[in-house]
């Protein structure tokens, strides 16, 4: 394969991605959901994985540790999220959603997985398959 080719398929591949996030991003906002993409996503992960601490949601949902620490932030504002101590460590924090932060992913998700399955459309199982296949594939092959 070509370097322009490569170029060809990772320009599809980052503009994909990108349009899927706006895409949800509107439709967050049209929805008036309260929360963004990113703040969701770390909602999510906190639902599925009680009292994480920072480093480790960082890790889950790639983001850095600045801009994790701004969305953390943002969440424990809106009510959505607390930081519990440490039990053997003074310095850090436990992150896991309040009642109002489970309330409000229970009430996002059957939501938020429509506004997912709009990016699917048109496409069947086979499709699907093969796709995650070679996403697994790329991903692998960057893996560290």
């Amino acid at each position: 394969m070509t370097y322009e080719q490569f170029s060809r398929y990772s320009f599809l591949l980052d503009r994909t991605a990108r349009k899927v996030k706006q895409y949800a991003q509107q439709k967050f906002k049209l929805n008036a959901f309260d929360i963004t993409v990113d703040q969701w996503l770390v909602m999510k992960n906190l639902e599925e994985n009680d009292r994480l601490s920072q480093t480790e949601l960082a890790h889950l949902v790639f983001k850095d540790q600045p801009t994790l620490t701004r969305i953390v932030d943002l969440l424990c504002k809106k009510g959505y999220v607390e930081r519990i101590p440490h039990p053997q460590d003074r310095r850090s924090y436990r992150l896991h959603l309040t009642s109002s932060g489970k309330e409000k992913v229970a009430e996002l998700k059957p939501q938020i997985a429509l506004i997912r399955q709009k990016a699917w459309e048109n496409l069947t199982e086979k499709d699907f398959e093969e796709f995650k296949r070679i996403l697994n594939t790329i991903y692998g092959n960057l893996a560290e």
